[in-house]
């Protein structure tokens, strides 16, 4: 398996692989196992891989098997979710230091398809993009459903994430997450 940062040419197969996941399209039994609940076009990725070096696969088989997202605040704000969150940075402080768009970014989502799950491509993966993003950021911030109790339970374990406050937006209820780039979560 190759970790890389993603190509334009990588699109279709990590869109291939988001639906799969993706809150609208999974399969239902497959709920269960974890999910992904924002929607993504062609042009979000593309922007994503040329403006902010954001998007981190593995592939295998010239396939891309699991992908982290990550990137400035000023690339996610076009999504009201997010905006929300930016408002509140700066209410919020972590191993002395307060939240802001300058320290930080959102990491996320995550996705790995499931006949790697278990295997330490989570970890992995993890580990290859947060090493990429500390050289621009000393904060990773994240959020997880509620609903999504194995996402929740691979960051906070498997990971090593902090809570760093619960919140409510859209009648969801969600974890917010973070940890410092340059130390082991």
């Amino acid at each position: 398996m190759q970790f890389k940062i993603a190509e334009i040419e990588d699109i279709e197969s990590t869109l291939a692989l988001h639906y799969k996941y993706q809150i609208d399209s999974i399969e239902e039994q497959d709920k269960e196992s974890g999910f992904v609940t924002t929607a993504f076009t062609k042009e979000q990725l593309k922007h994503l891989i040329e403006k902010e070096q954001g998007l981190f696969i593995a592939k295998d088989d010239n396939k891309v098997v699991a992908y982290v997202m990550a990137a400035s605040w000023q690339f996610w704000s076009a999504w009201p979710m997010f905006a929300h969150m930016i408002k509140d940075l700066p209410n919020l402080t972590y191993r002395g230091q307060t939240l802001s768009i300058d320290n930080s970014y959102q990491y996320g989502p995550i996705c790995i398809d499931k006949h790697l799950r278990g295997r330490g491509t989570l970890e992995a993966i993890f580990d290859f993009a947060k090493q990429e993003m500390s050289k621009r950021y000393p904060i990773l911030v994240t959020f997880i459903n509620k609903v999504n109790s194995r996402s929740f339970e691979a960051h906070t374990r498997k990971l090593g994430l902090d809570v760093i406050q619960e919140f409510t937006y859209n009648n969801n209820h969600y974890y917010e997450l973070v940890c410092l780039t340059q130390e082991k979560c």
